[in-house]
């Protein structure tokens, strides 16, 4: 048996080992067209910002090593141009000798992988522009800033690209300017939950440009000109697009086979696709999304390389499936971790799914150990069936560890509330007694028991300030005097069991405390005596978080640039 694979990377390299494993006898031949294969794409920003020193080490596998450990034939700088789907043979275009020739195959994968979207702007091919995907990519931008030592450069994009080139730059003693086209950073978190990183991203020096986008990009004084959609300018040594990515799938297209979102490659759950004998994996395929079962594309090393896993095992005979993608993902932004897993509101709302939330501040540990910080922590559910949709979390130590025990209950089909039976281990130094994530399963159990009713950041603008409802803000008088929403009265839930009769029982009731905790223990108080108590989600610290991102995103901040 001959397999070949187009493409050498995560889903390409990751199947071929496999095969290897599962087929001692197997010809196994894998076409790259860069100069690199089984390279981290995730480590290519820390590279270029001095994290990783060595070269070397952005490749996990060389064509000489993948030969000698698993007899795999690695033609690196080879393109694969044509695929001849009734013959079984791909034309190959040799790109350092320059010459073109035929490889027959008995089975043939897929993994070209996914390129950079290029803006449709005049401008756009100007001198030092960049797109960051390949080793090749880095190099250049390294090479480049090493010889030019630029001083100011706009990274357009505010994804996981932009947002970690944004930080190794900035971390370079480099002005940066980081210009995203949306209101708020990272897309697969809610924009509440991204102001959190703005802040961090600010007070990391780097500029922020949201609800921008770039119309042109010009050349002047050989510097680039960068103009806005909102009338502003401003100049750059350098531009760096980190827009998104769409699925490479050229090749595909030329062969008619099957194509669904975005021009990806519609597979089945073998990783099949519509033509014998093809398969196709990673950033290229569309796929399922676990938690609305809808189609969609999720460009992400753990699937492609799980996916090329499973192509391997089908082509050797046996009966692997991809259950689908929830993209699971996690960033470092600069001292933060910001993760997520599942879907977003966004997402749920588009879905039409009746959801609910719940949003907690805790800390990453036990309070009396030194060093805890304190994380934000979201997490979703459907109303109905108590299925955990997705989470998100923004924070320090732990943010991870607590994203992948969300990420492996939704996988396992957790109900929302089951997080609070979760056994999960605690010393001081990692936990607490009450892990977080039991924390949330809590906090879900009383809303659906009806023990507390909750109020969201998105409905205090909405709340009458015409004496229909009372607010009340049950924080220290200190801290109700450094910041307080419009119309909330202050009594101290310490105070509020001797000062009942202040508050009328004939209205609605809203409260409020820094992190939700104090408000929760006065709600039960207030219930327990007769009033309609709803308590409010996330806390004053959350409020104000987005309520000042709110105002940034709105006003859009330039941060020091002229009209």
């Amino acid at each position: 048996m001959k397999v070949v694979i187009v493409g050498g990377v995560a889903g390409g390299a990751s199947a071929a080992a496999r095969l290897r494993r599962l087929d001692e006898n197997a010809e196994i031949v894998v076409f790259e067209r860069t100069g690199f294969i089984s390279y981290a794409n995730c480590g290519l920003p820390y590279y270029v910002g001095g994290v990783i020193t060595d070269e070397d080490e952005l490749t996990l596998q060389t064509p000489e090593n993948f030969w000698d450990r698993f007899r795999v034939d690695v033609r690196v700088r080879h393109e694969v141009i044509e695929i001849n789907v009734d013959r079984k043979t791909v034309t190959v275009h040799g790109l350092d000798a320059d010459k073109t020739y035929e490889e027959s195959y008995d089975k043939l994968i897929l993994s070209p992988g996914a390129k950079p979207i290029q803006p449709n702007i005049p401008g756009a091919d100007s001198k030092n522009i960049f797109t960051l995907r390949t080793v090749e990519d880095t190099l250049k931008i390294y090479k480049y800033i090493e010889t030019e030592k630029p001083n100011k450069v706009a990274v357009i994009g505010g994804g996981f690209i932009g947002i970690e080139a944004s930080e190794n730059l900035a971390h370079l003693g480099i002005d940066v300017t980081l210009i995203q086209r949306s209101t708020h950073l990272l897309p697969p978190l809610d924009f509440d939950m991204a102001c959190i990183l703005h802040t961090e991203m600010k007070n990391n020096g780097v500029n922020l440009m949201l609800n921008t986008e770039v119309t042109e990009i010009a050349e002047k004084d050989n510097r680039l000109l960068l103009k806005t959609s909102d009338g502003y300018e401003f100049q750059s040594d350098m531009v760096l697009f980190a827009i998104g990515v769409i699925p490479d799938t050229t090749l595909a297209k030329s062969a008619e086979l099957e194509l669904g979102i975005k021009g990806s490659i519609i597979v089945n759950d073998r990783m099949e696709t519509s033509a014998p004998d093809i398969y196709a994996v990673g950033d290229a395929v569309e796929v399922k999304n676990f938690v609305t079962e809808n189609k969609t594309h999720i460009a992400l090393a753990g699937p492609a390389n799980k996916q090329g896993r499973i192509v391997a095992d089908n082509i050797c005979g046996g009966n692997s499936t991809y259950k689908g993608s929830q993209g699971s993902s996690v960033i470092k932004v600069f001292d933060m971790t910001a993760a997520s897993t599942g879907i977003n509101e966004s997402v749920a709302k588009v879905a039409g799914i009746d959801y609910e939330r719940v949003i907690l501040s805790p800390s990453s540990h036990a309070g009396y150990y030194p060093g805890g910080k304190v994380m934000t922590m979201k997490v979703l559910y459907e109303k109905e069936t108590l299925k955990i949709l997705g989470a998100q979390i923004v924070g320090y130590d732990g943010a991870d560890k607590r994203i992948d025990i969300l990420a492996t209950a939704i996988r396992t089909g957790m109900k929302a509330t089951e997080l609070a039976e979760l056994d999960l281990a605690y010393a001081p130094p990692y936990s607490s007694a009450k892990d977080p994530v039991n924390m949330a399963g809590f906090m879900i159990e009383n809303i659906v028991s009806g023990k507390v009713k909750q109020f969201h950041h998105d409905e205090i603008d909405m709340l009458p300030r015409d004496g229909s409802v009372t607010l009340l803000d049950t924080r220290t008088p200190y801290e109700y005097a450094m910041g307080r929403a419009d119309g909330f009265i202050n009594i101290p839930v310490d105070d509020l069991r001797e000062r009942l009769s202040e508050i009328p029982k004939d209205k609605p009731l809203y409260v409020m405390c820094q992190s939700g905790l104090r408000s929760y223990l006065s709600c039960r108080i207030l219930t327990q005596n007769g009033y309609d108590c709803y308590n409010f989600s996330g806390g004053y610290r959350f409020y104000d978080i987005v309520k000042r991102g709110k105002a940034q995103s709105a006003s859009t901040y330039h941060c020091g640039m002229n009209k």
